[in-house]
Parts: structure tokens; sequence; C-alpha cells
């Protein structure tokens, strides 16, 4: 598939941990129609980047809740083994005391269908996708193994998603909640030079 952008998400149905320990049979996507995903890969649990990132996004999950945004992590591993390494103290590289929820992508399905699955290795890379409340994917990037992702970056994304779907307006490099944005025309960025 490539890029997803602008394309509806795929959506999925699979078991997943939910609340930190509560096994569920059935996650779709679809079932977060009208909220905001965050859906992002990591390799595999019990690894050494991917504690850091789940633990990234569970310190930043009220963020999350106030732009009406639901944080979902995906792995290649099954229920169990996510339930497991949420009981596993930090101190030791778990993810205890991570609540959103976790999905088991066992059987690749959703890396396949997302493009963010390492063929030969069988893992996920990654892979974040920034999701409408329409159920289209609005931004994707995927990283390489070894590269952690910035979770204030991805706050920044949803807030420029949404406030640009709110205003009308573009927001410009480096742009930031309560920076300066413009129209999308050609006055609209003479005027922001001219100000800049």
């Amino acid at each position: 598939m490539g890029v997803l952008v602008g394309r509806k998400a795929p959506d999925f149905d699979v078991a997943a941990v939910v609340n930190g320990s509560q096994f569920v049979d059935s996650c779709k996507l679809s079932l977060y129609h009208g909220k905001y995903v965050v859906l992002f890969f990591y390799p595999l649990d019990f690894t050494f980047v991917c504690p850091t990132e789940l633990h990234a996004f569970q310190e930043k999950l009220d963020e999350f809740k106030k732009r009406n945004v639901e944080l979902i992590g995906c792995s290649v591993d099954s229920k169990f083994s996510h339930f497991a390494w949420l009981q596993t103290p930090r101190s030791r590289g778990g993810i205890q005391g991570v609540t959103y929820t976790l999905l088991s992508d066992i059987n690749k399905t959703i890396s396949a269908d997302y493009d963010v699955l390492l063929e030969g290795a069988g893992i996920a890379l990654r892979g974040l996708f920034l999701i409408d409340k329409e159920g289209v994917v609005r931004h994707q990037v995927v990283n390489d193994l070894p590269l952690g992702r910035n979770v204030d970056e991805v706050l920044r994304l949803v807030d420029a998603l949404q406030f640009t779907e709110e205003h009308g307006e573009v927001c410009p490099a480096n742009w930031n909640k309560g920076d300066k944005t413009m129209k999308p025309t050609d006055d609209g960025l003479k005027e922001f030079f001219k100000e800049a």
C-alpha cells in the first residue's frame, strides 16, 4: 500500500489488552469512529527502545484525551505476551502502568495492511498513523527499528490537524499551538512572510 495519507485507514478486528489488564477478543478501528486515533506500531514486547516509547505515550495520555484522541499500540505479540509485559515493573524493562489499548497482531495482518511489516524479520517497523474522526489517515511516519519517536511531535501534529479542520487555515513549518497560521492563498503566504 505504501502511502496511506488521504485514504481510509484499514480496519482491523483483533484481540487486545485494554486498561492495562483486561482481555478483549474483538477490538476494531471502526469502534473509534468520531474520535481521532493515533495508531502506532512497535516491533516486540520485552525489547529495548519499545518500553521507552510506550511509557512516553502513557505520560502524555491525558494530553491526547483532552484532544479527543484514542491512543492504540500494536505489535505482533499475543495478548498474553502484552499482559505479561504490562505486569512487569518499569525497573525491569516492563510497561506496568500503561493503560491505553495494545493490539495483538499475531497474524501480522494489521502490520501488512499498514505496510510496516518488516518481511524477513516478521515484526513491524515503528510506524505511526494519525487518523481523523472519519477514519482517514492524515499523517504517517515510519522509523527504522533503532529510532525512537518524539511524542510531543505527535501532539503537535494533532494540534495542527485540529486547527486546520476548525479554522480552514494552514500551519507553516515549525508551527506550535498558538503560533501564527496562514490562509492557503498567495496573498495569505505574502502576508505571513510580511509579518514574520
